[in-house]
Order: C-alpha cells, then structure tokens, then sequence
C-alpha cells in the first residue's frame, strides 16, 4: 500500500485526520480541518465525502470524521515520512527544530518510498522525531509516548519534557533559548492562582553542548505549558 496512489490532498487531508486525533479525544469535524488545512469548509467537505467514498474515512452527517483501518495505514505512512524528513533536515542538513515542518510539508508527497527506507536507514532507524514525536516503523507500528501537558502538574513536581508541539516556530524558538528540550527536566514552582505565567526550573540541556548547561529559572506562560508534554519518573 503506497501512499503514491493517492493525490497529494488525499494524503494531506488523511494526515490533517491523525494528526488532529492524535494530541486530543475531541471529534474531528470538518471545520477543524479546514481550519489545520487553510481550505474552505466546503473544499473540505468535497474531499472528506470522495475519501469516504473510496472507504478511506468514515462520516456521519454532521457528525465526526474518522479513518478506515485503510485510511489510518495512509495517515501513518505519511507521519513517518514527515517525521523522518524532519529528523534528516535536523540531523544530516543542520535546520534548526522550529525551521523544518514547513519543509517536511513539502518533501513528504515529493519523495520515494525507497529515499524514505535510506533515510531511515542513515539516521539508523530513530524511533522520535525532534520534538519527541513517536516516529511510526514501516508495517505502520507505532509505540506511544505516554505523556501530559506541562499544565497539568502541580507545583514542585518535577517532570521530563518528552514531547513538544511544532505548532507554533516562534514557541520553538523560545523553548531553544530557554534550553528546553525533549529530555531535559523541569520543576514547576508555585505561582499565585489564576496567574498567566508560571515560573519553572529547567535543569541541564537534553544534549551535551546545547542550551545553557545549567539549572536555571524562566517564567512559562499559558501556550508553552500547554504545548510541552511531560512525564514523571514515578509514572
């Protein structure tokens, strides 16, 4: 099953499906879509009723948008393509982390299955992407990283950063001169109720010679909390 037999939107709105599903238990309707697409409601609502027709998506009317066991095995074959792009552009061509979805966008629908494999096969088959994300094997296995918004802990716990969402590029950048990293620690301290911002203690950067080699404090707001997933060593 290649993703080549499918038209670039096809992949896209497959993709747009997970990826919307992926980070929430929310029904994916078709104006989220459109709204991850930048497509008009009813561009959206053309391609979702072709896609189920071809029995790659299923849609109640007015109801949620859900994959087909076919439709996933296509979404999951693009993540990993996505994925494993974004990962060569970090590790072999030198992008920073907030440069590369844009140019994974691109490249996931231009290139073979085959340069797919040798990709994965040089950066010696990675098992995440730079933000953390799980990066799905070639049968379409994908393990989950278990994980929970920054928001949701309490104050004085002390979490690993496993994932970060690649959401926002100017999040990112803020997260890099920060030295918040996947794999790095951080210490939630106590900030007054309903505050905007919380102050947290990054300790040591994930990689030897990134970020600033020291346990320091910043102050986080709403979106980064919400976009940094955590886990405890205790869980």
């Amino acid at each position: 099953m290649a993703v080549s037999d499918l038209s670039v939107s096809a992949q896209n709105y497959l993709r747009s499906v997970w990826s919307l599903s992926e980070w929430t238990d929310a029904p994916v309707t078709t104006s989220l879509i459109a709204e991850k697409t930048g497509l008009k409601p009813s561009t959206v609502s053309d391609g979702i009723r072709k896609l189920t027709e071809r029995g790659l998506l299923g849609h109640a009317p007015y109801g949620a948008v859900t994959l087909t066991e076919d439709g996933r095995a296509y979404a999951v074959s693009m993540v990993r393509r996505h994925r494993l792009i974004e990962t060569f552009l970090v590790e072999v061509l030198g992008y920073r982390w907030d440069q590369v979805d844009d140019e994974a966008e691109v490249l996931e629908h231009a290139v073979s299955d085959f340069m797919i494999e040798q990709i994965d096969h040089v950066l010696g088959h990675p098992s995440r992407d730079p933000h953390g994300d799980p990066i799905p094997l070639a049968d379409g296995t994908l393990f989950d990283v278990e994980a929970a918004p920054l928001n949701r802990e309490d104050a004085g716990s002390t979490v690993t950063v496993e994932r970060i969402s690649d959401a926002d590029p100017e999040l990112l950048q803020f997260f890099t001169n920060e030295g918040i990293r996947v794999g790095c620690e951080v210490t939630v301290a106590a900030g007054p109720p309903y505050a905007e911002s919380v102050e947290v203690t990054v300790v040591g950067p994930a990689e030897a010679g990134e970020g600033t080699g020291a346990a320091h404090s910043t102050m986080v707001g709403a979106t980064a909390m919400a976009a940094l997933f955590v886990s405890r060593a205790d869980s």
